[in-house]
């Protein structure tokens, strides 16, 4: 068994954008120690003026496959990926009584622990711009609570897929593993609560002999061990990970995994959400592809910070603007939507709202919504969730390799991720966004996308031969509706297409569109034509969210895209 040496490796890996780990709780010298309430406080700098770091050595700060990732994509190293100035840690590490915890190289900012008299001290720094706290008081009873799980050790008709064969059916994940694609060669990072069991359970075991577990990290209390704590990262990362034929086999068990703890099930505050911008940095650093995250973030313990529906726009929360910049330095963010669907607030929460990531959304084993799936749209109009996947009755291990059936988004959410991890090992010459585009493309919806489903179920088979339209695959698995839909959507120009159904041939159209204020932007009026699809003339269109009207007879249609 090789898993001490990975720990070890994982403690020694330290990437320049954070500070090396140490013991959660290394005390500063006596002098140095706070008299007051001790909180963690962002602190953003001015700027990376002066930096040791340079855009034309970006092996100083990112790993060899961090850089590999960016140039398949045509991703330039910019200023937001040089680590925080070092002559700006040492002035905050300076200042008596404060505690450095984490530095932020997209955010240019440090997580710092201290009391108010240290914070007053730390904004006067010419290098401090501004300061957020955190975290505020003891932990409070607002944690939303994981959905409960009920023992069930039925196996599914595929003996050696066990009990998640139907999870994997839904989506391709069997005709995408006898392809040849599990994930090997792909990285993806699992940001979560816990892992405890990972280290010794056997439908782990492989990961463990083959050295798959490429590092781990505690962002919640400052180490290396991440088995501990919570075991909702253990259910999770099963149903992407685990392999042991005969009780339960992932969607992609022979993907490297990296574990990071960055939930504190204790309690809820912004830290949290900055936890989960410190693992993506890493993430990034270590050159990660794939992130699959089932956490979500709306109201905290204090009810004053708690964000609103208007706050879901893509561009407010920590987290959220965490995931837009993982999304643009190339990795794939794969996120839950929430599970507050049948709540009174019932939308999706942050960073669900991030632009150009996959959120996913849950439907049961008949690829029906379940009700619980937090719903669309963001604030700003776009279609959330992207897709969705087997989240009622979802099969997962406990710690002990047990096999319970729990609900959630939490559950969908890694059944998409493994199945975007074998597409894009299938074609590894696509980037991220193109991976995300060909599955809503496959999916059960993508002709009428919802704020329930999305794009709706996606199948490997459809999407790869989307991709590959000269060597297809059969597709087993849900049909996609047939309907009207306009393609591409999102759009980055103004040449839109609009594909017809039957109903819509050989008749006149009359198509109207609206922008996200619902005032008319755009009419044009079709002749009848037997043809599977026609071009749009839209004009000049604003970035935003649209309604598309259109009209056959007594036939009616709505559409709605996305121009970026």
């Amino acid at each position: 068994m090789h898993f001490p040496r990975l720990l070890l490796l994982a403690s020694l890996w330290a990437p320049a954008a954070l500070a090396a780990p140490t013991r959660p709780h290394d005390p500063p010298p006596a002098s140095n120690r706070p008299t007051g309430t001790v909180r963690r406080h962002l602190l953003y700098f001015q700027d990376k003026a002066n930096s040791p770091y340079s855009l034309a050595q970006p092996q100083a700060y990112l790993s060899a496959r961090a850089v590999q990732r960016r140039q398949r994509q045509g991703i330039a190293v910019q200023p937001r990926d040089l680590p925080v100035n070092p002559g700006y840690v040492a002035q905050v590490k300076a200042v008596p009584g404060a505690e450095l915890w984490y530095t932020s190289r997209w955010f240019n900012a440090a997580v710092v622990a201290c009391d108010s008299a240290t914070l007053t001290r730390l904004q006067a720094l010419p290098c401090v711009k501004t300061v957020r706290t955190l975290n505020r008081g003891l932990p409070g009873t607002r944690k939303h609570g994981i959905a409960e799980q009920r023992p069930d050790l039925r196996r599914g008709t595929r003996p050696q897929y066990g009990a998640a064969y139907a999870q994997n059916q839904q989506v391709g994940a069997l005709q995408m593993h006898e392809a040849g694609f599990r994930g090997e060669g792909l990285h993806i990072a699992v940001f979560d609560s816990g892992f405890p069991g990972v280290d010794q359970a056997a439908p782990f075991a492989h990961l463990r002999q083959e050295q798959r577990l490429a590092s781990t990290f505690n962002f919640v209390d400052k180490q290396a061990n991440v088995f501990q704590r919570d075991q909702h990262g253990t259910r999770c990362l099963s149903v992407l990970a685990a392999d042991q034929p005969g009780l339960f086999v992932g969607t992609a068990p022979k993907a490297s995994y990296h574990l990071f703890i960055t939930e504190d099930t204790g309690s809820e505050h912004p830290v949290e959400e900055m936890n989960w911008l410190l693992a993506a940095e890493r993430a990034d650093s270590a050159g990660v592809d794939i992130i699959s995250s089932s956490l979500g973030y709306s109201t905290f313990d204090y009810p004053s910070i708690d964000y609103t529906y208007n706050d879901l726009n893509g561009r407010t929360a920590i987290s959220t603007r965490a995931a837009t910049v993982a999304a643009r330095v190339g990795m794939l963010v794969v996120n839950s939507a929430g599970n507050e669907g049948a709540h009174q607030w019932r939308y999706i929460l942050a960073p669900a709202d991030a632009d150009s990531i996959l959120t996913v959304g849950a439907v049961d084993s008949l690829s029906t919504y379940a009700g619980f799936s937090s719903r669309g749209p963001t604030a700003d109009g776009r279609i959330k969730p992207n897709l969705a996947a087997m989240g009622a009755q979802t099969a997962v291990l406990t710690p002990d390799g047990a096999v319970v059936r729990g609900n959630g988004t939490s559950y969908a959410c890694p059944v998409l991720a493994g199945v975007a991890a074998g597409f894009w090992q299938a074609n590894p010459r696509l980037t991220a966004q193109q991976v995300i585009s060909l599955l809503q493309r496959s999916g059960t919806r993508a002709t009428a996308p919802d704020d329930e489903v999305g794009y709706g179920v996606p199948n490997f088979g459809r999407a790869y031969n989307l991709a590959n339209p000269g060597t297809p695959l059969p597709v087993a698995g849900p049909a996609p509706r047939a309907d009207l839909y306009i393609y591409p959507n999102p759009t980055k120009d103004n040449e839109l297409y609009l594909q017809l159904s039957a109903p819509f041939r050989a008749q006149p159209l009359l198509v109207r569109i609206y922008d996200g204020r619902g005032s008319l932007v755009a009419e044009q009026k079709l002749a009848p034509t037997t043809a599977s699809e026609v071009q749009l003339q839209p004009g000049i269109l604003s970035k935003g969210a649209y309604t598309c009207i259109v009209t056959a007879g007594r036939e009616q249609r709505t559409i709605r895209f996305l121009k970026l």
